[in-house]
């Protein structure tokens, strides 16, 4: 279907801005935190607390949202995107909060070690070590270690994934529900027909993503380890169920739909929803356009399927 107007508005708006691959990283990285979007939906919440915790490479820094309520509540521990290499905690502050009152859950987001400075695996090894430890720390967060979504978009989203595959392969913790918004699940070599056909001219094309991955790999040989591609990883069976979001005007979009088909195919309950007329980062646009705050109600409406008791 055509570009949803309100989505357009917005694309039209950024065209203006140079964009990310053409910058240097520290100048991306402040494009990307001065992005200011009027008139968003940003709930209020009962806390927000920010802390440090021992990561594999220092302190890494989390930020604990917590609903109102007695609790103790699900936990969702969020990976923010970036391309591995951009956003921070801060750029992603509206879609914790409705992720924390939409799903009733305490939402741990991870300010995970960022490319180039830190290459992969630093960042899924920072991903599960904040999991173990939401799932540690659960009392001190009113949490449900029986009740553990990770979630994440774009690049968070591969996060999500790997975090899951990695759980279930090297001990836990035990995963109940893995939420991929339009998630990285491969390189972009050879690519899958939305990279072609969402190449260029809405937000995030095929040269965003070469930059993403130059950055985030030392060598391009590591994207066929399975906890940097999880399109490519050999057995899915047994993973927690998955809600795979997708964006008609998004290069990602096969990948993400391939690894929500991949996912089915191995036995995992699955549900993969196309989001048509929107691209890639549309989630950011709750309570400005429809489609967002459709698309965030339904996954949180997800979460609380999967997670009820």
């Amino acid at each position: 279907m055509p570009v949803d107007p309100q989505i357009q508005a917005f694309i039209s708006a950024r065209a203006a801005l140079p964009p990310l691959h053409t910058l240097s990283v520290a100048d991306a990285r402040v494009q990307m935190a001065a992005r200011a979007i009027p008139g968003l939906r940003i709930p209020e919440v009962a806390s927000v607390v920010n802390r440090d915790m021992q990561g594999p490479g220092g302190a890494l820094p989390l930020r604990i949202y917590t609903p109102d309520g007695k609790g103790p509540f699900p936990i969702t521990v969020f990976f923010h995107g970036s391309g591995f290499v951009v956003c921070n905690l801060d750029t992603h502050d509206a879609m914790c909060r409705n992720l924390c009152v939409g799903t009733g859950s305490v939402v741990v987001s991870v300010d995970y070690r960022l490319a180039p400075e830190n290459k992969f695996p630093a960042a899924p090894d920072d991903c599960l070590a904040a999991t173990r430890w939401a799932v540690d720390n659960a009392g001190t967060l009113n949490g449900d270690t029986s009740r553990v979504v990770v979630a994440g978009d774009s690049a968070g989203g591969n996060l999500a994934a790997v975090t899951a595959l990695r759980a279930r392969d090297e001990g836990g913790p035990a995963i109940a529900g893995q939420l991929l918004i339009y998630p990285v699940t491969d390189y972009h070599t050879p690519g899958t027909p939305s990279y072609e056909e969402n190449a260029e001219g809405y937000g995030l094309g095929r040269a965003g993503m070469e930059w993403f991955w130059n950055h985030y790999l030392a060598d391009a040989s590591d994207a066929a380890h399975p906890h940097a591609s999880p399109l490519r990883a050999n057995n899915l069976a047994g993973l927690p169920p998955a809600y795979v979001a997708t964006a008609e005007y998004d290069p990602l979009r096969d990948e993400g739909e391939y690894y929500g088909q991949a996912l089915q195919a191995a036995g995992v309950p699955t549900r993969v929803k196309r989001w048509d007329g929107v691209n890639h980062g549309f989630f950011f646009f709750v309570g400005i356009v429809d489609k967002s705050g459709a698309a965030m109600d339904e996954a949180c409406a997800w979460v609380n399927e999967t997670i009820r008791v």
